[in-house]
């Protein structure tokens, strides 16, 4: 450069773009999800512990992509709902064993064509091809970032 500051192009940017993105799919089936009592967040939980058979927080942490602080935050207001019972390890007091109560099935399966009609809405804006290649460049994306 010749000392002259070039101007940042955000919406030329690779993570604003990401990141608007994300945002927008968030709202969508946030919204759909508000009607069932629950998050984003929340609905994942439920979907890891329900179908994923993921039964540890720190299991479910990294299976959501959010941190432990937020994983604990978020088990605890759904055991408040009486969506999940944690329950502590008999051996070892610091192990923890997350399952969902038959209103946490029940709300994962009711909350189930949210999320499916939110993953099509987007789908379809994309060809198959499209799809998997959107997929592979993100992954490449989040290689590393996460370990």
């Amino acid at each position: 450069m010749d000392g002259i500051r070039s101007k940042f192009r955000l919406h030329s940017s690779l993570s604003f773009q990401i990141t608007r993105t994300a945002r927008i799919v968030e709202r969508r089936v946030e919204s759909g999800l508000r009607e069932y009592g629950l998050t984003r967040v929340g609905w994942c939980i439920l979907l890891a512990v329900e179908e994923e058979g993921l039964k540890n927080p720190s299991e479910i942490a990294q299976f959501v992509g959010i941190d432990r602080t937020a994983t604990s935050r978020a088990l605890r207001q759904l055991e408040d709902e009486g969506l999940i019972a944690r329950e502590m390890g008999r051996e070892d007091r610091r192990t923890t064993t997350v399952t969902l109560t038959e209103e946490g099935q029940a709300r994962l399966v009711a909350a189930r064509p949210v999320c499916l009609e939110n993953m099509d809405h987007f789908n379809a804006k994309l060809s198959a091809g499209e799809a998997l290649e959107l997929k592979r460049l993100l992954s490449i994306l989040n290689s590393g970032e996460n370990d």
